[in-house]
């Protein structure tokens, strides 16, 4: 029954899993500040804002290799894992139809609180797309670890031909604007196919390389008060939400649940393996990543960050960022494995047990630094990784100081207590309710 379904214990928790989301909590701040502190487009080209030339030029190069997309992808790797978690261990104590209700409650939570805090706070937040497809993803649970790895191997397969078609289509629409701007010149009568191919690619340049119009527009919005705030983050979060839910813009993190879920089964993120085998994964990912990750930024660089070359670069991408993923979390496997700086893995392990909170967390301090104090596109690229170290410290040491007193972090108690219809229990030494449900949070949350 589901009154029987409840939060886990302490002592139940899987560490391995709880580092690897404090590695990604924290790791995605890397990537999501740019966004804070930067017009959007400046994620993928430095030109725009932020300085592309040393050490700024370097710091994009640094963050292509090891954290674009990489924090996320452990993440989203730890949502699908959670999944199996959540519902193994209630189906395991006679969960029933009680495991679908607390999954689907707790998943709709989920969606609200990604609703509030895109709208609110963060335009990039992960937590909306996640609770999203995480409405799809309770039949799957049932699958093989093979079947969900070919599943999500064909889905990656189909965003790299998607790739390379969009990389040839853009070329085509640069060819085409080209040719209508020249009859334009000649004052030449132009066809509809002729005036929309030029509305096309102005569109695409607004959205990939804003002008300087633009991008006042932008930073105005970001200091000019809580509306103007809400306002600036609602028009590109109403982008995104208004994609269909099978839309390949989500596929990018689909991929990535699926593989979460099979290598849950198989004992990869549980740490279960041998050490050769995280050292062997880690080596022919990195093999594997790395070049193809050299090969997108030599694109890149080489057509100094024109649209053309930026899109022909995406489609090393996805590739890319999957097989570094894992190299990443091979390596950290073999460190917590073998005890390896092990007052990092324990403060590791309570930032990822209070994932939600330290996530919301890092939101409200960017805000109020980048938009409430004012400091929207005041820094180099290179500046804003101080606010980055400051903000790790803070959940590195704040995280264990809390959980040795409370049983959750603030955000995770009240996700817990609406899944459940009843406030769980906060401080240490009080009485804890009969365990039959989840065994780790499975969070969140890049872009």
């Amino acid at each position: 029954m589901t009154s029987a379904l409840a939060p886990v214990q302490a002592q139940q928790r899987i560490r391995n899993i709880d580092a690897i989301r404090g590695v990604a909590v924290l790791g995605i701040l890397a990537m999501n500040i740019v966004g804070f502190a930067f017009h959007p487009a400046v994620y993928g080209d430095p030109t725009i804002a932020g300085g592309a030339q040393g050490v700024n030029l370097w710091v994009f190069i640094v963050n292509a290799f090891l954290v674009d997309g990489k924090m996320r992808g452990m993440f989203t790797l730890l949502f699908g894992a959670g999944v199996i978690l959540l519902t193994s261990r209630a189906e395991e104590r006679g969960g029933g139809i009680g495991i679908a209700d607390i999954y689907y409650r707790r998943t709709l939570w989920l969606l609200l609180f990604g609703l509030l805090h895109a709208y609110l706070l963060w335009w990039g937040e992960v937590l909306y797309p996640y609770a999203l497809l995480g409405l799809l993803l309770f039949p799957f649970r049932k699958l093989s670890a093979s079947r969900l790895l070919s599943a999500s191997a064909v889905l990656c397969a189909l965003m790299i031909g998607g790739g390379v078609y969009d990389a040839w289509d853009t070329g085509k629409q640069l060819e085409k604007y080209n040719a209508a701007m020249a009859l334009k010149k000649q004052n030449t009568k132009l066809t509809d196919e002729q005036q929309s191919d030029i509305s096309k690619w102005e569109e695409k340049l607004k959205f990939m390389k804003p002008d300087a119009a633009a991008l006042k527009k932008n930073h105005d919005l970001n200091v000019g008060g809580f509306n103007n705030n809400v306002k600036a983050r609602a028009e590109i979060v109403g982008f995104f939400h208004r994609q269909p839910i099978y839309s390949p813009i989500l596929w990018d993190l689909l991929v990535m649940m699926l593989a979460g879920m099979a290598l849950l089964k198989t004992g990869v993120l549980t740490g279960e393996r041998s050490t050769a085998f995280y050292a062997k994964l880690a080596a022919a990912s990195y093999l594997i990543g790395f070049p193809l990750h050299a090969v997108q930024v030599w694109i890149q660089m080489n057509g100094w960050f024109s649209i053309v070359s930026s899109t022909w670069a995406g489609v090393f991408y996805e590739p890319a960022r999957i097989a570094v993923t894992l190299g990443h979390i091979a390596v950290w496997m073999l460190v917590f494995k073998h005890g390896i700086l092990p007052w990092l893995s324990r403060s590791l392990a309570a930032t990822g047990q209070m994932a939600l909170t330290n996530y919301l967390m890092q939101s409200v301090i960017c805000t109020l630094i980048f938009n409430v104090v004012g400091l929207h596109e005041s820094f180099q690229r290179y500046q804003i990784y101080y606010v980055v170290a400051a903000i790790w410290a803070v959940e590195l040491i704040w995280s264990p100081i809390w959980l040795s007193r409370f049983r959750f972090g603030p955000a995770e108690w009240l996700w817990r207590s609406l899944t459940y219809w009843q406030p769980q229990p906060m401080r240490m030494g009080t009485t804890e309710p009969e365990v039959g449900g989840e065994q780790t949070t499975p969070l969140p949350a890049e872009s």
